[in-house]
């Protein structure tokens, strides 16, 4: 059975205010001070940022009960220093990010301006096990149409510097001002996803192939495809859907590829659009049909992904888990719609803040 591994991003916040800190050295510090042997905490881009990556694991309630102890260490190191952690992909209050001071971040800095200071976002990142790099990049050719649906599950960030943005996914839209972020071409095989790779680096728009951020991409670390496009999930339970789903989908895209079964060859254009739509509205309206790149209800279209991913979610022993909890969501409403939710009950972006910290704790 593949592997699943889970990266997630956390916004360090003030505790009271809502205000995010630039706290994430001194969390660091105490957590390997708590447990010098550690492997779990790292640094991200701002240091109002915290990453945590799961190990891999082949059962999803173990993965789901790894992601709920790894957001409450965070919170316990970073209550120890008085900040907190929350799941949120962006601030809701306004923010001045505060850069990481290492050599690559200067370089990032310098070379992209304030496209890099915008990027004060947090998304989740889903490594499903591969066997090589030729099926890694067949299920990459394959995965494409279906990684905005990913996205309107995960969606969770609506507000942008204090403002409603008008999107369930506004951090896509601003991860999206990277040169190379977003959907891709079909590739065909292993060597020219590695020679186009080399093509960028060469332009030197890029500094090296681990800036290549597409929605999906070999990990150049692990032997897994990576899928980057979900928003960090307020709720633990959606980030375990966004991973069962991702495995499900990895299995099916590498049958289809056994059996001879062609990749949909969709243009970057249409899928670009498609990207766009399942940010603005999340599950709320339509998305686009990943076989037909046409408008459908987005609850039809997660019917579909089941559907399509029904054989492999069956074998993993994950169909019925993966309804239910496809069902709760469409009950229950993404992250998007909960936070927009809580604003309309408090009347206040400080305290949307303060109930997600307190849903990021479980």
């Amino acid at each position: 059975m593949r592997t699943v591994g889970v990266e997630e991003e956390l916004l360090l916040v003030d505790p009271d205010s809502g205000d995010p800190k630039a706290l994430a050295a001194a969390v660091l510090a105490r957590a390997a001070r708590d447990d010098p042997e550690q492997d779990v905490f790292e640094k991200e881009l701002f240091g109002q940022m915290l990453e945590f990556a799961t190990h891999p694991q082949s059962d999803m309630m173990s993965l789901g009960d790894e992601i709920v102890r790894c957001r409450k260490e965070a919170s316990r190191h970073a209550g120890q220093i008085g900040c907190a952690v929350a799941a949120l992909a962006t601030s809701p209050l306004p923010v001045s990010p505060s850069l990481t001071v290492n050599e690559r971040y200067k370089w990032l800095a310098d070379r992209y301006g304030i496209g890099t200071r915008d990027q004060l976002v947090c998304g989740c990142h889903v490594h499903v096990s591969v066997e090589s790099d030729e099926e890694g990049v067949a299920v990459l050719d394959r995965l494409r149409p279906w990684l905005p649906v990913l996205n309107a599950i995960s969606a969770n960030s609506p507000f942008w510097q204090g403002r409603d943005t008008g999107y369930a996914s506004y951090r896509t839209r601003v991860w999206g001002r990277w040169p190379s972020a977003g959907p891709t071409e079909l590739f065909g095989s292993g060597e020219r996803y590695h020679r186009r790779i080399a093509d960028m680096v060469a332009t030197g728009v890029i500094l090296d192939e681990a800036m290549a951020y597409f929605d999906a991409r070999l990990s150049a670390h692990y032997p897994t495809v990576e899928l980057r496009v979900a928003d960090v999930c307020l709720s633990a339970d959606t980030a375990v859907l966004i991973a069962t789903l991702a495995r499900a989908l990895v299995e099916t895209a590498a049958r289809d590829w056994r059996a001879g079964r062609p990749p949909l060859d969709h243009s970057i254009s249409l899928l670009r659009l498609a990207a766009w739509q399942a940010a603005r509205s999340g599950l709320e309206g339509d998305l686009l049909d990943p076989a037909t790149m046409r408008p459908r209800p987005a609850p039809d279209v997660l019917r579909s992904l089941l559907e399509h991913a029904g054989d492999a979610l069956a074998e993993s022993g994950d169909a019925e888990r993966a309804d239910e909890a496809v069902a709760d969501l469409l009950r229950r409403g993404n992250g998007a719609v909960e936070q927009r939710r809580l604003l309309e009950r408090t009347g206040s972006l400080r305290d949307v803040v303060t109930e997600c910290v307190r849903r990021t704790q479980g």
